[in-house]
């Protein structure tokens, strides 16, 4: 990780769970971290808490609200302005609405592909057009996926969100392949964890927490600390070695 040391990293959904453990990790190993999400107060104390803790890196938060493009195109120019620009793009953000697919509202449905899919399209674009302008060959760009964008599970409830990580799994092979082309040396990795406990599932499912409590009581899930080191794995990989898909699951987790 020595030759991260000093960059720019932007983590997005970067207030609480996975990405807030990324953003932390990040930080320790001396990046500069733009954490972005629509509240930053919990990104705030985690940049003081950062600070406290003498870490090598710097966490720097930023409002923005991933469903609006405009949001997302202006807080890359302020990166650019501030920190010339991005040399990691995380793309973490994700959200599922319990909306299925024969009685589902489109709003929630529409609400799951602005951010899960038409969001990190965007990012992965605006990061790589940075890293094309400055001549950064060395770049990385990791997709928080999920084991639902590998598997079709019988609830109804997930359908539609396991829809879009399906449709993460396709962009980041499609992004791959499109570097190979370009001849450059980005790398692009997928991530995809099985069930963490973060607080995920409480706003997956706000009109049954109890749902929730017991996905992550059932057996011993996943703390987001583990997804982090998962990020940290694929990018100290050696530059020849590309981590194009990682599975992260509880042992005991059969889907």
């Amino acid at each position: 990780m020595d030759r991260w040391k000093d960059r720019v990293a932007l983590v997005t959904g970067a207030s609480v769970g996975i990405g807030a453990a990324i953003a932390r990790a990040l930080v320790q190993h001396g990046m500069k971290v733009v954490g972005c999400a629509r509240s930053v107060d919990k990104i705030e104390k985690l940049a003081a808490e950062c600070q406290s803790a003498k870490y090598p890196g710097t966490l720097i938060p930023y409002k923005c609200d991933l469903s609006n493009e405009e949001e997302i195109l202006s807080m890359f120019s302020a990166i650019k302005t501030l920190y010339q620009g991005v040399d990691v793009c995380i793309n973490n953000a994700g959200l599922a609405r319990p909306e299925p697919l024969l009685y589902g509202k489109t709003e929630g449905w529409r609400n799951m592909i602005d951010v899960n899919i038409l969001a990190l399209s965007v990012c992965t674009r605006e990061a790589y057009q940075s890293m094309k302008e400055r001549d950064v060959d060395d770049g990385h760009i990791i997709n928080i996926n999920s084991v639902m964008g590998h598997i079709f599970h019988p609830s109804a409830r997930v359908h539609f969100y396991g829809a879009t990580k399906h449709a993460v799994t396709a962009l980041t092979e499609g992004v791959r392949q499109e570097l190979r082309e370009l001849k450059s040396c980005i790398r692009v990795t997928s991530i995809s964890p099985g069930l963490v406990e973060t607080e995920f599932a409480y706003r997956a499912n706000p009109d049954n927490p109890e749902l929730a409590a017991k996905a992550y009581s059932q057996f011993k899930v996943l703390e987001a600390e583990d997804i982090a080191r998962a990020v940290i794995f694929a990018l100290s990989a050696p530059a020849y070695v590309q981590v194009s898909e990682l599975v992260v699951r509880p042992t005991e987790q059969l889907l």
